[in-house]
């Protein structure tokens, strides 16, 4: 639908960036598959063109930096049809969790309203209002909900930005089998190490396909736009149709709010600071889980089956460890589903090798009974101390994250992190040469 949205735009009009894709709150109940939604930010003719952005069906699509003038309202009611006739002839309308909306908005609504989409939850009444004070342009089909949505991604303003590269199939191929070697996929985080969420080796999961019948063949996410031009020549597949690059928030961490445990609502994703009170046990079907304190209060971390490897190192957690969890807020029970940890302190665990000795006779005491001590049966002497061993732990201090199987579009890898401080300390470097 994009593609033919920006065929027919820039026959009389000019791109301006990137296109944007925008994830919002990945907990809302009612949310699209990837709840994300597209902005395209549209001038006239006259901006220097400076990049490159994909090709439709052969034709080289580019982007100005420079905006030039607002449309006037005739222009504006060409752009508006031009999404009309797109959506009503191109939309799944008759998906029941489909319900498409778009905007036409000549003013940015504040970053408020991007920061509310992304982190709890805002209502069609809310965004309307929004709409009908900026004397927008829009359409809502079914519930209407795709408004929030496209409203949103218009507020957004990038404090932290990825990219992505999407490839298209033909139409003969929708609905077929995809054609992406999983090597050459595999090979992407060493030769574009700025790229990320590409293959889980150990799962065998090839994240860059997606897994409905949609006519998207692949999209690799990274940091640099130039870079992912280069990748996606490294990927082998099935013949491309197309290709577009997007803006993105995804792999940012925008979603999460720094909370202590009493201010946490069912929907948000947080990040939340506490020790641990129980040791983490295993419930059916294979989820671990473990309560986490603060001074606030308490609440339960779950580390779901889907996180595969990542429960083994909840698992080796221990009651006193003082942790950092990040995730997603489940309204009932209420519980927080983990997409990573930042273990802080582990508390020393110590283990019972063998009963006290005694002094006299150099024998083994015999208990008395749970928590009563113990006793020489020959000398009479007693003791409440065994003889014990510091534990090893098998965890040590750090982030730990879900696999990428099992990655939200908004977590943002530890691979990322690492990249990001390592420009920071980059930057800051001192030099004692003149």
């Amino acid at each position: 639908m994009v593609r033919t949205i920006l065929q027919k735009i820039i026959q009389n009009y000019e791109i301006i960036g990137y296109p944007r894709l925008v994830r919002l709150n990945p907990n809302i109940p009612w949310k699209t598959r990837g709840n994300g939604a597209l902005c395209i930010h549209i001038g006239k003719p006259g901006g220097k063109i400076r990049r490159k952005i994909g090709e439709i069906n052969g034709q080289e699509i580019y982007c100005s930096s420079i905006f030039t003038k607002e449309l006037d309202s005739t222009e504006q009611t060409e752009l508006f049809m031009i999404v009309k006739e797109t959506v009503d002839t191109q939309a799944r309308i008759d998906d029941e969790n489909t319900n498409p909306g778009y905007v036409l908005l000549l003013k940015k609504p504040d970053y408020v309203l991007y920061q509310k989409a992304v982190t709890s939850i805002v209502t069609l009444e809310e965004v309307q209002n929004i709409l009908q004070y900026q004397q927008a342009r829009f359409k809502g089909y079914k519930n209407s909900r795709g408004l929030i949505g496209a409203t949103a991604a218009v507020s957004w303003e990038p404090r932290d930005r990825t990219f992505e590269l999407i490839t298209y199939r033909p139409s003969e191929r929708w609905g077929k089998k995809r054609q992406i070697d999983s090597r050459s996929v595999q090979l992407l985080d060493a030769d574009c190490p700025g790229t990320f969420d590409n293959y889980d080796v150990k799962n065998h999961h090839n994240r860059i396909a997606p897994n409905s019948p949609c006519p998207i063949l692949y999209g690799i996410r990274g940091n640099d736009a130039e870079e992912l031009v280069i990748a996606s020549t490294r990927i082998h597949s099935e013949p491309i149709d197309s290709w577009l690059l997007f803006e993105t928030n995804q792999g940012t961490d925008d979603h999460l709010q720094r909370k202590q445990i009493a201010q946490i609502h069912p929907f948000e994703s947080v990040i939340v600071e506490g020790s641990v009170i129980e040791n983490p046990f295993t419930i059916q079907g294979g989820h671990v889980l473990f309560t986490l304190k603060d001074q606030t209060g308490t609440i339960p971390c779950a580390a779901y089956e889907p996180t595969k490897e990542f429960r083994h190192i909840i698992r080796e957690l221990n009651a006193g460890d003082i942790v950092e969890v990040y995730g997603g807020v489940r309204e009932y029970p209420q519980a927080i589903n983990l997409e990573k940890i930042y273990i802080k302190h582990l508390t020393p665990v110590k283990i019972k090798l063998e009963n006290p000795v005694c002094p006299s006779c150099h024998k083994h005491m015999k208990s008395k009974g749970m928590k009563q001590g113990y006793k020489c049966i020959k000398c009479k002497t007693t003791s409440n101390d065994p003889i014990i061993q510091q534990k090893k732990r098998t965890i040590t201090l750090g982030f730990y994250e879900v696999p990428v199987c099992a990655r939200r579009h908004l977590s943002k890898p530890l691979k990322r992190t690492i990249a990001l401080r390592s420009k920071v300390v980059a930057a800051i470097g001192i030099s004692d040469t003149p």
